[in-house]
């Protein structure tokens, strides 16, 4: 019992982290593209191509880093990621050549990239798993309230000012030292399982690559995050170019996705324990599909408003329901490698604004919002399919443990099916 509550502990600690690291993130990051105008004078197809290196080199970076964590554990992978990150954030402040603060930015990104699949095993790791829905969905909370007061905190302290980086920069290192100095308190069987067969970081990459599920939920996260991952990107030049007001409509409507996701959070989980991630899943990409046929049709705040409110719905609903089916299809040995892999998808973070923009330029606002209502039916196919897909036989091979665990659906452990 004593046991059960020191990781429980620990994954508040992990939850509170999440929140602290960002709004440290949030009240930096937001602004580059300020800071790199400001202060090197650069247009925005530069700033753009500069801002999207650092999250395609993350996200070849990220299964590496995943499998690393399986070999040598999530706690020394992630303290050094985190003291990176500080590193950068303190390096992007006092940067003085567009190429310093291009690295340093690099640097920030890919240690971004590497940071959540980690942090997502490590709670996998600790925390029991008929509880990891409600405290994965503490940390998307946390996330969340983050992104709100950064960018506050942020404006009212001086967009892009140095002494934000070198702040942002403490927090990150602050964050690294405790957990360092805190022990991780596994479970006695993830420590049995861990020792009981070590295997190579390009082996473990290979088993999680070969397994048909992963390469389904890979494909359908990358639609949903080009979806909802970057989702202001276009559709604030579509309400600013197409509707009357736009501009102050937009800066409602974030505020609305804001509240929507802290005050819905709590009955998103308790609806995906009562109906199951998968189908919480199709759910909430079909949530997806009519909130972009709803901002299609719509022409006024009201009618916004009430497609974003059914847009964000499906986002609560699908985040959480993803690392779930994610966390599912996974075993304490190659937890790292999964979600590593499956960080692959945001991808998505390049592939919607890209395409987005391209079809609202080409085609208008009809042309843009039906390619995401495409992709919202898109992603819900290939995670159906994906959790009717049986295991590689590799994997049964290698991961003899998880075969003792029950399995539904039939190949999704019991608590996710």
């Amino acid at each position: 019992m004593e046991h059960e509550k020191q990781r429980l502990n620990y994954v508040l600690f992990l939850v509170a982290g999440a929140g602290f690291v960002n709004v440290a993130r949030a009240m930096t990051l937001s602004f580059l593209a300020i800071k790199l105008q400001q202060s090197f004078g650069l247009g925005p197809a530069m700033i753009g191509v500069l801002l999207g290196i650092g999250p395609l080199v993350g996200a070849i970076a990220a299964p590496f880093a995943g499998s690393l964590s399986d070999k040598v554990g999530r706690k020394t992978v992630l303290t050094l990621t985190l003291l990176s990150m500080a590193l950068a954030m303190v390096g992007m402040g006092f940067a003085e050549t567009v190429l310093a603060f291009c690295l340093a930015q690099i640097v920030a990104a890919v240690a971004v990239a590497i940071n959540e699949p980690v942090s997502r095993a490590l709670m996998s790791d600790v925390c029991p798993e008929p509880m990891r829905l409600k405290y994965f969905s503490w940390r998307y909370a946390a996330i969340n309230f983050g992104f709100a007061v950064g960018p506050l905190i942020g404006i009212a302290a001086g967009a892009a000012s140095t002494m934000l980086f070198v702040i942002a920069g403490v927090v990150y290192a602050l964050f690294a030292l405790a957990l360092y100095l805190l022990k991780v308190p596994v479970h006695q069987g993830n420590e049995e399982t861990a020792s009981a067969t070590r295997i190579s970081i390009l082996q473990s990459i290979k088993t999680a690559v070969r397994d048909p599920r992963l390469a389904f939920f890979v494909g359908g996260g990358t639609l949903l995050v080009a979806v909802y991952g970057q989702w202001s990107a276009t559709l604030a030049p579509y309400l600013a170019g197409n509707i009357s007001g736009g501009v102050e409509i937009f800066a409602y409507i974030v505020s609305i996705n804001g509240a929507v996701v802290l005050l819905g959070n709590p009955l998103a989980r308790r609806f995906i324990e009562r109906v199951g991630a998968r189908n919480a899943m199709v759910i909430g990409c079909l949530l997806f599909l009519a909130g972009e046929l709803g901002f299609l049709a719509s022409s006024g705040l009201w009618s916004l408003a009430l497609s974003m409110a059914i847009f964000t719905i499906g986002e609560i609903l699908v985040v959480p329901s993803e690392y779930m089916l994610v966390d599912g299809i996974a075993n304490d040995r190659n937890r790292g490698s999964y979600f590593g892999a499956h960080s692959f998808s945001t991808v998505g973070n390049f592939v919607g604004p890209t395409l987005g923009g391209l079809m609202l330029g080409a085609f208008g606002g009809p042309g843009m919002f039906l390619l995401f209502a495409a992709f919202a039916v898109g992603s819900a196919v290939l995670f159906a399919i994906g959790t009717r897909m049986p295991p590689p036989k590799a994997s049964v091979e290698l991961a003899p443990a998880a075969a003792s665990e029950g399995v539904a659906g039939p190949h999704l452990r019991g608590h996710y099916a």
